[in-house]
């Protein structure tokens, strides 16, 4: 019987976040499942929209043992700490090399790590497992598409294959491309050429939609170069806020032939680099975009639907900033904004129970500049324990566990509160403290695009607000100091050079 190891460490890592991961973190898991070990892997990673459960059906579809180490992820955040990466790394090459004889491996990572001691995580990841099972033996890795692709990941895998969804609704499909890519180099008894290229400049997140054109059109195309001759075709986005030298975008190209696998890739890259002018968008100021929904909203059948982009605990962001529950209050606006992430609040709202008013310093706790605690006095309409079920398409029915929670209302502007972060990206995570989304004139979510996954077929109209956050809409604004030279720091931005950082360069 083939036998292939499996094992999942996924954590995408925005070097200018205030807060680290530690290895509770990935414990707990934040969005992803609890981390779990050996044999417990294959019973969690099963029927949810992640890379590892897509290989894991497939897998056994072909009836493969699988023999699993170890599957972890955490929220999005700044350097995964030593001592984490150590202790999971450890266990899971421990647990490759423990395995007796072996026909394969496949690992799902994310592609963006960066660690206290380490600018490319997964490229010392791979390094370790391959050194352990030999170069024989095949090593294929799923991708987030926020991957920043580094050479020495090329070099140590024979396929790497990212994401093509941006919310990101093809996770297991990735997973099951994987293990047929596994498959065919099992079948085939040889490797494939590769090709890898890197796109000369960084694009916003917020542009990188796949509902959306450029990036639509782009995918499409990718799919259609896939042939017999090129199995396998990767164009990840990158993740615009790792301050390392391969941070940014590339393509990935396996080939029967070096000639077929470079024809994929510079025809991807070609295609890339024709749309950077379509990379860059108008984003509204708190103000002016709570201002624009209610006008919207006057008319509306449905809720209008804002990203509070800067705070994406999906990119990095705190989850507790509080510049547009500001603006919705301010403005007089009706709505609901959710998650603020303040576990002092949630345990202060439940100790004085429903229907009580309380006054808060809520959120702000984070030192974001520009930021602050919002100290007023909110009604507190219902209390949760956090324990639901997101079964939208992004988080595909994932056990979620956001700790102590609360509906908290001021004026007409409901509040989501708990204590754990994750990205509002499932009409779940405002029905689990009882508010309706759909009934909403505006709600303002913290997230960039995962949530138009589940959002986008309720929604009147989508917009962007940039408010304070530790992940700023513009890549540009941030005090870059170790990309690799050349690189522009935005569609059509200035061209990075180490001893002039992007914030003075444009």
């Amino acid at each position: 019987m083939t036998r292939i190891a499996v094992g999942g460490f996924l954590h995408e890592t925005n070097t200018f976040a205030p807060a680290k991961a530690t290895y509770e973190d990935f414990v707990h898991g934040g969005g992803w499942p609890a981390m779990t070990h050996g044999a417990g892997v294959l019973k969690v990673m099963r029927r949810i929209n992640a890379g590892l459960a897509g290989f894991v059906e497939t897998a056994e579809a072909h009836g493969w043992e699988l023999v699993p180490t170890v599957a972890c992820g955490a929220t999005p955040s700044a350097h995964v700490t030593k001592d984490a990466f150590e202790h999971i790394v450890t266990e899971m090459v421990d647990g490759i090399a423990a395995a007796g004889p072996i026909d394969g491996v496949y690992l799902d990572l994310h592609g963006a790590m960066v660690t206290e001691h380490l600018d490319d995580g997964e490229g010392e990841i791979l390094a370790r497992v391959r050194k352990a099972i030999g170069k024989d033996v095949p090593l294929v890795a799923s991708l987030d598409l926020h991957a920043n692709v580094s050479p020495e990941m090329i070099a140590h895998a024979d396929a790497l294959i990212a994401y093509r969804t941006y919310p990101h609704v093809d996770m297991a499909d990735t997973g099951r491309a994987s293990a047929r890519h596994l498959a065919l180099l099992l079948k085939s008894g040889r490797r494939l050429a590769k090709a890898f290229r890197q796109v000369p400049f960084l694009i916003p997140i917020s542009w990188q939609c796949t509902n959306d054109q450029p990036a639509k059109g782009i995918y499409q195309k990718l799919a259609a170069l896939q042939s017999e001759a090129v199995p396998t075709l990767s164009f990840a986005f990158g993740f615009p806020a790792a301050d390392f030298k391969d941070c940014g975008p590339s393509v990935f190209a396996y080939g029967r032939t070096q000639a077929d696998a470079d024809a994929a890739a510079d025809g991807m890259l070609a295609l890339v680099e024709s749309h950077e002018n379509d990379f860059d968008g108008g984003i509204y100021s708190p103000d002016d975009g709570i201002r624009y929904a209610m006008e919207l909203a006057r008319s509306a059948t449905r809720p209008v639907v804002i990203a509070d982009t800067q705070d994406n605990p999906g990119a990095g962001g705190t989850s507790d900033t509080t510049g547009m529950l500001r603006a919705l209050v301010r403005n007089g606006a009706s709505g609901a904004t959710g998650v603020i992430c303040d576990p002092q609040s949630a345990k202060a709202a439940h100790a004085a129970g429903v229907g009580a008013t309380v006054t808060l310093d809520l959120g702000g706790k984070s030192g974001i500049p520009g930021d602050a605690p919002y100290r007023e006095s909110f009604l507190v309409e219902q209390l949760s324990d956090g324990k639901f079920v997101a079964p939208g398409p992004f988080y595909g029915g994932r056990d979620m566990d956001m700790g102590l929670s609360a509906c908290l209302r001021i004026g007409d502007v409901r509040v989501v509160v708990a204590s754990y972060k994750a990205q509002l990206a499932d009409q779940a995570m405002y029905r689990y403290v009882g508010i309706e989304p759909t009934a909403q004139k505006i709600l303002v979510n913290k997230s960039s695009v995962h949530f138009r996954a589940d959002f986008e077929p309720i929604a009147e109209k989508l917009l962007i607000c940039a408010a304070p956050g530790a992940m700023p809409a513009d890549p540009a604004t941030l005090p870059w100091k170790r990309l690799r030279p050349g690189i522009r720091v935005k569609p059509n931005g200035a061209a990075f050079t180490p001893t002039s950082p992007s914030r003075t360069n444009g």
